[in-house]
């Protein structure tokens, strides 16, 4: 029976942990073939061979996404691995949060590096490829971020806001070559570096329930909640989505205020 990503050639960066391993996992149950990208080689080789044992379609490879000539041999290594990539989610990405007039020229362009320009060489590199197969799938993963402001988180919204500009731009460029590029905004998700957020805190638990308090649900995303709605917009379930954001936060960034 044909899955929901059945002839799906994926590249996912940042796909060692969280979001990523969240998302290159839920691809694998619906029959797609991946690539994956981290930077964290012992991780990542970790984590492949332990899908490989499982059967799983897989390729890997340690790069980190600022690195244009590693992601284009990346890119050519998937082609080999797996079969001419027609789907990359851009996944990998950093926190760097400062007041403006205390951030850095190192964390300014650490975090546009990361967030924007890798992205962006990720894009570059497969985008030939996709349009001389006759189309494809770019997702970019956003945050709320990119649509809101938090007090402190400078310059991080600024990157993920061109990011979702980039994501437009590309969609409307490419949508005549059948090359739909869309995004996905989660807000709060349980990963490691929430975690590690509420862990710098005097008190985690205090802090952990602040952030749930946040959420008019009471709770935060999963990662596979996230991979999920990542397996909807690489899918064929969406061929008229395009250059456009999928929210993902549980209603959080429309209300006013916290009941």
């Amino acid at each position: 029976m044909s899955r929901r990503l059945s002839g799906k050639r994926v590249l996912i960066t940042g796909a060692a942990q969280g979001i990523g391993l969240a998302i290159a996992k839920a691809f694998l149950r619906e029959d797609a073939h991946i690539f994956l990208i981290d930077r964290d080689a012992e991780l990542l080789t970790h984590v492949a061979e332990e899908m490989q044992a499982g059967g799983a379609m897989l390729g890997y490879f340690a790069a980190d996404i600022i690195d244009r000539v590693a992601i284009a041999e990346a890119v050519r290594r998937a082609n080999s691995d797996i079969g001419p990539v027609n789907a990359l989610v851009n996944n990998a990405g950093v926190n760097v949060f400062a007041e403006p007039l205390e951030t850095s020229d190192e964390e300014w362009a650490r975090c546009f590096d990361i967030n924007l320009k890798g992205a962006w060489n990720c894009c570059k590199a497969v985008l030939p490829g996709m349009m001389e197969q006759g189309g494809g799938v770019i997702l970019n993963i956003a945050s709320t971020h990119a649509f809101t402001i938090i007090p402190h988180t400078f310059p991080y919204p600024l990157a993920k806001h061109a990011l979702l500009g980039m994501t437009k731009s590309l969609g409307l460029e490419y949508a005549s070559r059948n090359v739909r590029v869309n995004a996905i905004a989660p807000g709060y998700v349980s990963t490691q570096k929430v975690i590690d957020y509420w862990n710098s805190f005097p008190d985690p638990e205090t802090a952990k329930a602040a952030t749930m308090k946040l959420h008019p649900g009471g709770r935060i995303a999963t990662p596979e909640e996230i991979a999920m709605a990542a397996v909807f917009m690489i899918s064929d379930e969406c061929p008229f989505m395009n250059a456009t954001c999928l929210t993902i936060d549980g209603g959080l960034s429309i209300q006013q205020h916290p009941a």
